[in-house]
């Protein structure tokens, strides 16, 4: 889990922020140093569940709670990240809201 250092508003409206992170999560990025989101733990505050279903529970769905769901609509393709830390493992989907 990482941590701001620092942050600076510049003119424009943008911020600067300095971040530290371990060296896994840096791994994780894999080199790609674009597309990148800044997410917290503490910002969650909707909660949701899994639903397991089949024999021996082997289909897992993560519930996406009804807060959520109102511009969700069919898709066929969804990305899945999974960003794992020492306490938690994090399951990201990627929606293209164009495409839907």
């Amino acid at each position: 889990m990482g941590s701001i250092l620092s942050s600076k508003v510049l003119d424009d409206g943008k911020v600067v922020y300095e971040i530290c992170i371990e060296r896994d999560e840096a791994l994780q990025l894999r080199g790609n140093l674009d597309g990148i989101h800044i997410i917290s733990e503490n910002a969650a505050e909707i909660k949701s569940r899994i639903s397991l279903r089949g024999k021996n529970d082997a289909t897992k769905y993560f519930l996406i709670p009804k807060e959520m769901r109102d511009e969700i609509k069919k898709s066929k393709e969804v990305s899945c990240q999974k960003i794992e830390s020492h306490s938690n493992s994090i399951y990201v989907f990627y929606v293209d809201k164009i495409k839907i």
